[in-house]
């Protein structure tokens, strides 16, 4: 099969996919964003089974990543599933919407074991809590961190680098342009 012919049954296979989870978990906000990956939305409390049935019915047996957005303004992070089928040559991304000020979800290393690794970094970094995760608590990236989780949205990194480190010769803001002339380019003088 050509790959036209592969990019029609992968659209018409979506496509299909994507009516079944909608009847069967209420899923909205579908987004075909390529004729090979597609975005939907289910509920937190389905998200779960809603991955079981994906990888066991529907041969999305690959978990690629799980990443998260701070929709700040929400107060919500949106976490996003990205799942691949290797028969179909597909790409699906489940996401959930979680509140931000109780960011808990669940763990779904006992479907990938390499889910725990995305879990673990998105405790460190925003917070998000993913009860019995192995080693969920532990530090990952961040050793001996003791601040808020970094990538929030309302993370101040400016405030934090003033808080923490001391003031010391170099650190004053320079002229780049002026600077690489001076430093960089001597011999060419004034541009």
């Amino acid at each position: 099969m050509g790959h036209a012919g592969l990019q029609l049954v992968s659209k018409e296979f979506m496509q299909q996919l994507c009516e079944r989870l909608t009847q069967r978990f209420d899923c909205d906000q579908i987004l075909h964003q390529k004729d090979d990956l597609s975005f939907l939305r289910v509920d937190k409390d389905k998200l779960e089974s809603t991955l079981v049935y994906l990888k066991t019915h529907e041969g999305f047996v690959h978990l690629s990543f799980v990443t998260v957005i701070d929709y700040i303004e929400d107060d919500i992070f949106r976490l996003s599933y990205m799942l691949h089928n290797y028969e179909s040559k597909t790409d699906l991304a489940v996401q959930t919407e979680i509140s931000r000020t109780a960011s808990t979800m669940h763990s779904i290393h006992h479907l990938w074991a390499q889910a725990w690794t995305y879990q673990r970094e998105l405790k460190e970094m925003y917070g998000i809590d993913f009860p019995g995760s192995p080693r969920v608590n532990d530090e990952f990236v961040l050793e001996g961190w003791d601040g808020p989780p970094p990538m929030l949205r309302d993370f101040d990194t400016a405030a934090f680098c003033e808080e923490r480190f001391v003031e010391r010769e170099g650190r004053e803001s320079q002229d780049v342009k002026q600077t690489m002339r001076d430093n960089l380019y001597p011999e060419r003088g004034e541009v």
